[in-house]
């Protein structure tokens, strides 16, 4: 049983969004000095379930009990008073101002201070960040920062305000598996302070690495719950999706004379003397630690990065690279990791997004072919199941797993020749991960593609690779078949790189 005293319980809590039943019934106790899990896919409810005990949204229905006490309202105001924090995954930070202004702007507001002391903003900082032992100069300017520093100003920040109850919503999306580390042991010393934190998040490996107890949530309802020495990744994958994912490894067939892409002492700002020889239907994958020049060698293949030496060669010819426009002729297309800020246009609709890359290819002397336009982004929606009612709905109405369809369709479009993968599943919950998967590795064997996949997922490069390439310092230091590996055997190799 769930015997620590209890700080945060909701009982049998209802919520509606025009008549969408959002939250269904549910119940969740969160005990003091406890890290518990929320599970869940992308829309099975936990962002709105935060939104509940932040006191944004009031259920229709249920109660909320903070120390044994029913809370009969409760606002955002309300809830921080009782000592409920909330760290969003954009970290709510001001990136034009300095971590110490960052650390005490909210203390500043709630004193409505008139006059700002300097000296007694730069103690109070220093004081909030000695206590997680975090070294960050008061006077950079957020923007500046790390994702991975950003949060930890945003942990330090949440303390300041007397926390009882910390609530993580997908803390780890951006990081390196070095600073999730790091990000672990300070919420587990926060654990020790006898703060409660609510982790949420859809990646199994990490909930069962870092939770006491775990809560899945599927549709708005509370499918199972328990210590979680009672769950594996199996399970767990069962629970948050319905259904069970075989891990089938890539199969690639023989190489081809001719490599697809040829790299020959291939030398750019963070890289150098690079040599590779990718083949049709081949999916090579490239892993190292943070700063190892893997995504440097990614944008340089796709004429971000023109100050290069060496060659480049594709179906045995050799080929320019000084500009994007270059690398597109030459067949190449780039799924960036940051898709929301790199690879979509947030504003625009679902059709404009994958239409963005071939626009010309439907240009008449007069007019655009809008039909043949609309066919066309018709088609990768049914071929990539974008799930979607409306192509013209913006591409932001979409889930993670959704939105990376779209991208990867813009630029299949361009009949791509090598795709460069650069995260390929980052931030897109454990169905969809499957489903993006299958898909590629469906559209590598299909079109005789070549993809070059550049992850720190090591699971995702073992199942899905031919081979894998590990980076270090600007170099290729092993290439190891995946058919022969698995992933523990890749992770202790970059652990002695450390």
């Amino acid at each position: 049983m769930h015997e620590q005293q209890e700080f945060l319980l909701l009982h049998n809590v209802h919520k509606y969004f025009s008549g969408v039943h959002a939250v269904n019934n549910l119940s969740l106790s969160i005990k003091k000095g406890e890290i518990h899990c929320l599970a869940g896919e992308n829309g099975s409810g936990k962002s709105t379930l935060i939104k509940i005990i932040s006191g944004i949204h009031t259920p229709e229905e249920g109660q909320i009990l903070i120390n044994g006490r029913q809370q009969t309202s409760l606002s955002p105001a309300q809830a921080i008073s009782h000592g409920i924090q909330v760290i969003y995954q954009d970290f709510s930070l001001f990136n034009n101002l300095t971590v110490a202004e960052n650390l005490t702007f909210n203390a500043n507001l709630a004193r409505k201070k008139q006059f700002i002391n300097w000296h007694e903003i730069k103690k109070e900082a220093h004081s909030a960040l000695s206590r997680l032992e975090i070294d960050i100069d008061l006077n950079r300017e957020v923007g500046t920062l790390s994702v991975a520093q950003k949060q930890l100003i945003a942990i330090a920040r949440a303390l300041m305000f007397n926390a009882r109850l910390l609530i993580m919503d997908e803390p780890t999306t951006a990081l390196t598996g070095r600073e999730v580390k790091v990000l672990f042991d300070i919420v587990r010393g926060i654990r020790a302070e006898g703060i409660s934190i609510l982790f949420v998040s859809h990646k199994m490996r990490e909930m069962l690495e870092i939770s006491d107890w775990i809560t899945v949530i599927r549709n708005g309802s509370k499918v199972a719950e328990g210590p979680t020495s009672e769950f594996d990744e199996k399970l767990l994958t069962w629970h948050m999706t319905g259904q069970q994912f075989s891990h089938e490894k890539y199969f690639c067939p023989e190489k081809t004379e001719i490599p697809r892409l040829e790299l020959r002492n291939f030398c750019g700002r963070a890289f150098t003397d690079i040599n590779l020889q990718l083949y049709r239907k081949e999916i090579v994958g490239i892993t190292g630690l943070l700063g190892s020049g893997r995504t440097e060698l990614a944008q340089a293949l796709f004429g971000m990065e023109p100050n290069f030496l060496g060659e480049v060669i594709i179906d045995g010819e050799p080929v320019t690279l000084r500009s994007i426009q270059q690398a597109i002729a030459s067949g190449i297309a780039y799924v960036p990791e940051d898709r929301l800020s790199e690879g979509l246009f947030l504003s625009q609709s679902i059709l404009r997004n994958i239409l963005a890359t071939t626009l010309d290819d439907h240009k008449t002397t007069l007019f655009f072919d809008r039909k043949k336009a609309n066919i066309k982004a018709a088609g990768m929606v049914e071929d990539l199941t974008i799930n979607t009612v409306n192509i013209r709905n913006s591409v932001s109405t979409l889930s993670g797993g959704n939105q990376q369809r779209v991208v990867l369709a813009k630029w299949l479009l361009t009949q791509a020749r090598v795709l460069i993968l650069n995260g390929p599943t980052v931030g897109v919950d454990v169905g969809s991960k499957a489903e993006i998967h299958q898909k590629i590795r469906t559209i590598t064997s299909e079109k005789a593609l070549s993809v070059l996949m550049i992850s720190d997922d090591i699971q995702e490069l073992v199942y899905n690779c031919n081979r894998i390439l590990i980076m270090h310092r600007g170099r290729f230091i092993d290439e190891i078949p995946a058919e022969k590996t698995e992933e523990n055997d890749i992770n202790n190799r970059l652990k002695e790189l450390i």
